[in-house]
């Protein structure tokens, strides 16, 4: 998998100065240490990065991929995908805004008989909320993230290519999805959906382990 030139920043500095913190890391490079939780997770799923508590990040690479990251590889989407959390494009902002408080996640899916059409994140339903809307008779159609502008993937993807999505486009949740040709028109059954938090649920469960 090629990584990001961030990614390849990091482990520059682990490689020269490890063991280091994700603090001192995230000075290096002038950024939050929230802004590199997932660079570091994935770098961590791949092997090539290693950590201890309270010692910090220190680079394996040229050790080969440790036990946990050989595990990581082998768990595809379909695994681990949770429970699409999902409202149709007449539903208002008003029932959105519960629908995703209510279910706990950031991002609400936008569907219509079970394909995609679009979604919404918090970032979306507070700048629409914050504005001169009525929040009962605004339908979620009218903020929502088209198709077209939206990066999902599919049931046989790998965990790891999942998250590398996830860092490169700066989300925190992929569809899940089948393509479906209903003659020269594509359209997108939702399956599921993936998060940092379902990655970083697997992670804890080999921690555990």
């Amino acid at each position: 998998m090629q990584l990001t030139n961030r990614q390849e920043q990091i482990v520059e500095i682990v490689k020269n100065d490890g063991p280091i913190t994700g603090k001192v890391i995230a000075s290096r490079l002038d950024v939050t240490r929230s802004a590199l939780r997932s660079d570091l997770t994935v770098l961590t799923m791949m092997g090539l990065l290693d950590a201890r508590p309270k010692v910090g990040y220190y680079f394996v690479g040229n050790q080969g991929v440790n036990p946990v990251a050989s595990e990581v590889k082998q768990y595809k989407v379909h695994d681990v995908m949770a429970q699409a959390v999902a409202v149709g494009p007449t539903t208002n902002l008003y029932d959105t805004i519960v629908t995703m408080f209510t279910e706990d996640v950031g991002t609400v899916l936008i569907c219509e008989e079970g394909f995609l059409v679009g979604l919404v994140s918090r970032k979306d339903l507070l700048r629409a909320a914050l504005g001169k809307n009525d929040p009962k008779s605004m339908p979620i159609s009218m903020i929502m993230t088209p198709t077209s502008k939206i990066i999902g993937c599919s049931a046989d993807d790998a965990v790891v290519e999942a998250a590398q999505h996830m860092v490169d486009y700066e989300v925190d949740c992929l569809p899940v999805l089948e393509e479906v040709l209903e003659g020269n028109r594509k359209r997108y059954k939702v399956l599921g959906r993936i998060s940092k938090t379902t990655i970083t649920k697997l992670l804890l469960e080999f921690a555990q382990e």
